[in-house]
């Protein structure tokens, strides 16, 4: 296939980078608003993570299945779908108002997500040139950066109402009472939603009916694609594959852990009003945004691996600014934290599938898979914060430890031995 070709079908891509950031960034937002709504506390709230997370545990190797029997395409028309009806299903959950009804909706939405994300990834590192498949991937990440800007800058705004009352603090002027305030927290969630779910759908009918390049095991017929192997376990045996699971289960947990509890950390524990805390994480998803940018054109003259290793080494350092001074230095420290997690990911995913031809799609299942992290690690640093409020701010030695890992994969476990 020509080179133009590629760009219609990257373009559309790209937005699902964009769309998958919407939903998962939208999460640091609804804990917030559900420790408000469902009366939780940061601990039990962190679950909202888990919920959301545990989808990608359980469901990237039968999604790989599924892809390899059919294709990329079908996978992500099936994904959008699936997260759409999520979105919708928002409203009757609204009504509900119960927790464990929000963490199956979120479910949901995530699982729809998966097939995105198992899909996007590995379809753009091999639609082009294997030289700049890393450049690529990091291109299309700056995409999820600019969908979590904009979750993060305008659509936290449209959720936080800026009153943080308990029973005992609502005032008694307050028209209806608690579950009047309640009900008005309630439904302030659910216009992102109704927003996400529909353009979900539209998207989903462009991709039916525009023509995608089949690459590879995809230009056999159906038939001859469901004789082999589905999932090829047996990719595990390339150490810089089983390394840099390991190394994504890691930063899927540090970066989550940090961005899930960075408007609990405002506002909680450093004393921001709800206004000022979002549009802290607004410029909070900026600077990941501008580090994505950056990053993919400072590839064109250094090592994906140097700059993963050098990133990682830095966060490392930040993480302890944290841990030592909390308070609104750990934010400002936060902000940098954001601007060098921005290449890890894509990096680390693109250095894992190195050199695995048709076994990339089960490669691609087990790097999604390893974002469980995401359903684990972040509740490990709520337990610490709920714990020890006092010291509130050591709990971010636990992203300090997951970037370690990633130090690690950029300065050996990245290589092709086996």
């Amino acid at each position: 296939m020509k080179k133009n070709s590629y760009i219609v079908p990257l373009s559309l891509i790209f937005c699902l980078f964009f769309l998958w950031a919407i939903s998962s960034n939208l999460l640091p937002t609804m804990i917030r608003q559900l420790m408000k709504t469902c009366e939780l506390n940061t601990f039990e709230a962190s679950f909202t993570e888990t919920a959301y997370w545990l989808a990608y545990f359980i469901f990237p190797i039968p999604i790989a299945m599924f892809m390899k029997r059919y294709s990329y395409k079908a996978g992500i028309i099936f994904g959008l779908c699936l997260a759409s009806l999520g979105g919708f299903l928002f409203f009757p959950a609204a009504m509900i108002k119960s927790y464990w009804v929000y963490l199956c909706v979120f479910f949901i939405i995530a699982t729809g997500m998966c097939f995105l994300e198992t899909a996007a990834n590995p379809y753009v590192t091999v639609l082009g040139k294997p030289e700049t498949s890393i450049r690529r991937l990091n291109l299309a990440q700056s995409f999820n950066g600019l969908g979590a800007f904009i979750s993060a800058m305008f659509l936290s705004k449209l959720v936080l109402s800026g009153n943080n009352y308990t029973r005992e603090t609502l005032p008694l002027s307050y028209e209806g009472g608690w579950e009047a305030y309640i009900q008005h927290e309630t439904e302030s969630m659910r216009l992102p939603y109704l927003l996400l779910g529909t353009l979900l759908i539209v998207v989903a009918l462009i991709f039916v009916f525009t023509k995608f390049p089949k690459i590879a095991d995809e230009s056999k017929s159906g038939e001859a694609r469901g004789e082999g192997k589905l999932i090829d376990f047996s990719v595990l045996r390339h150490s810089h594959l089983r390394w840099g699971v390991i190394a994504q289960f890691f930063y899927n947990g540090g970066q989550t852990a940090i961005n899930s509890l960075f408007l609990v950390y405002c506002c909680v524990y450093a004393g921001l009003d709800e206004a000022t805390a979002t549009t802290f994480f607004g410029f909070y998803m900026l600077a990941f945004l501008v580090g994505r940018w950056v990053g993919t054109a400072l590839m064109i003259k250094f090592k994906p691996s140097h700059m993963l290793m050098v990133y990682s080494i830095l966060l490392i350092i930040l993480c302890g600014v944290i841990c030592a001074f909390g308070g609104h230095v750990g934010i400002y420290a936060m902000l940098a934290v954001s601007f060098f997690m921005s290449i890890i990911y894509p990096t680390q995913f693109s250095l894992a599938l190195q050199g695995l031809g048709d076994q990339t799609k089960s490669g691609s299942a087990f790097l999604v898979m390893a974002i469980v992290g995401n359903a684990c690690l972040p509740q490990l640093t709520a337990y610490f914060m709920h714990a020890n409020e006092e010291m509130y701010y050591i709990a971010y030695i636990v992203p300090m430890i997951c970037f370690a890992f990633c130090a690690y994969y950029g300065w050996k476990g990245y290589k092709v031995i086996n």
